[in-house]
C-alpha cells in the first residue's frame, strides 16, 4: 500500500463500522424518530498475508478496488461480513436516529 492509503486490517475496519454505529445511537437517544439497525453486512476485498518468518500470524489486510500490485505471494479475496448489531445493555437491536426530522419541502 502506498503512504497515501495506509494498510487497514480486517479487524480495524470492523471497528471503524462499529464506532460508527455506536456514534449513530448516542445522537439518537432521546430523539422522536429512530431506526432500528437491523443486519448489517460488509463486503472487502483482502489480501491474507503472513508476518514475518514461517511461524507468523496471518492477518487479513484490506485491499482498495483497483490498487496497487504488491511483490510477494498475495492473492485478493472478496470477504463478506454480516453483522446483527445488540446493544448488551438493554438486549435489544441498536437504534440510530437524526435530530433533523427532514423536510417535505420539494415532494408534490
Amino acid at each position: 500500500m502506498s503512504e497515501q492509503y495506509p494498510e487497514i486490517e480486517l479487524a480495524e475496519a470492523v471497528e471503524a463500522v462499529r464506532r460508527q454505529l455506536a456514534a449513530a445511537a448516542e445522537r439518537a437517544a432521546g430523539e422522536r424518530l429512530q431506526f432500528e439497525v437491523g443486519t448489517v453486512e460488509l463486503e472487502f476485498s483482502v489480501e491474507l498475508r503472513r508476518e514475518g518468518k514461517l511461524d507468523g500470524k496471518v492477518r487479513a489486510w484490506v485491499v482498495e478496488a483497483g490498487g496497487e500490485g504488491s511483490t510477494g505471494r498475495t492473492r485478493a479475496h472478496r470477504v463478506t461480513v454480516t453483522l446483527t448489531p445488540l446493544d448488551l445493555a438493554t438486549g435489544a437491536n441498536v437504534l440510530v436516529g437524526n435530530q433533523d426530522l427532514g423536510s417535505r419541502e420539494g415532494f408534490h
